[in-house]
């Protein structure tokens, strides 16, 4: 199961995130602590960040090699510096392709996602996943940007057309998460997510019908002054990191990087 980071604070060197810490993403591809399905997140990794001098729109960095094989990263991640950043590595669900299309985050305009879960039995035939029930609700626009085969991608398509027609990026994330959870029925699915704009980053952890996946919260710590991160796993011992409440949004603001504000999702 993939791990994913969330930061919003001052702008630092991407790989100060992803890379310096003890219990780095990067460790955490090769030797996660609280994985509850897989072995390591080998089947590839991507970083988006924002530089709102240069454009509304994340810039954004993707490969199909496991993090700690990937030559090309180390330079970009030492060179590239963001105040906004959603990063993850991959493990792959069996039977989903190792290619790009399938590869996080995604990207839609200024909107980015990663995603840490499933949905199960999402592309079984006869009528029982919910593959085909979810696409058939999407507007034309919103389905021609789905270019890979994941429940992931699927997922963010959902929201992004939440997003767009309520206007607000967590209301649109709770109206999807409600029309989601009607459309499933008893689909079990597990729904850790970071979606951003590039000002706001709503961070969830959610779940129906299991227990949610581990997601952790630190918020204005003297390792990340002014800063709010949100993980899979903790980036180092402290007890300051907070675990995030089971079927919650964790909401990370621009303009109020280390007070972020956690709401519970509707029952």
């Amino acid at each position: 199961m993939c791990r994913l980071l969330a930061y919003a604070g001052p702008p630092l060197p991407l790989d100060a995130l992803i890379d310096a810490p003890e219990h780095s993403l990067v460790v955490q591809s090769y030797q996660p602590r609280e994985m509850t399905s897989g072995v390591v997140n080998a089947d590839g990794h991507g970083v988006a960040w924002y530089d709102p001098a240069r454009r509304a729109a994340p810039f954004v960095y993707r490969s199909t090699l496991p993090i700690w094989n990937d030559v090309n990263f180390p330079d970009l991640a030492a060179y590239a510096t963001s105040g906004h950043v959603l990063a993850y590595v991959r493990s792959a669900t069996p039977g989903q392709a190792l290619d790009f299309s399938n590869t996080q985050p995604f990207v839609a305009g200024e909107l980015s996602f990663i995603h840490n879960g499933f949905i199960t039995g999402f592309r079984q035939v006869g009528g029982g996943g919910l593959h085909r029930r979810l696409r058939a609700r999407l507007d034309d626009e919103t389905y021609a940007m789905i270019h890979g085969n994941t429940d992931s991608e699927h997922l963010f398509a959902w929201l992004v057309q939440h997003v767009r027609s309520m206007g607000e990026l967590r209301a649109g994330v709770e109206a999807g998460l409600a029309a989601l959870e009607e459309l499933a029925g008893d689909t079990v699915m597990s729904l850790n997510f970071a979606l951003s704009d590039g000002a706001t980053i709503v961070a969830g952890r959610h779940a129906l019908g299991t227990v949610p996946p581990s997601l952790y919260m630190l918020a204005g710590h003297g390792r990340f002054p002014g800063a709010t991160l949100v993980t899979s796993e903790p980036l180092f011992d402290d007890p300051a990191w907070t675990a995030c409440p089971p079927n919650s949004l964790t909401i990370l603001s621009h303009a109020a990087a280390d007070r972020p504000v956690v709401h519970a999702l509707a029952a």
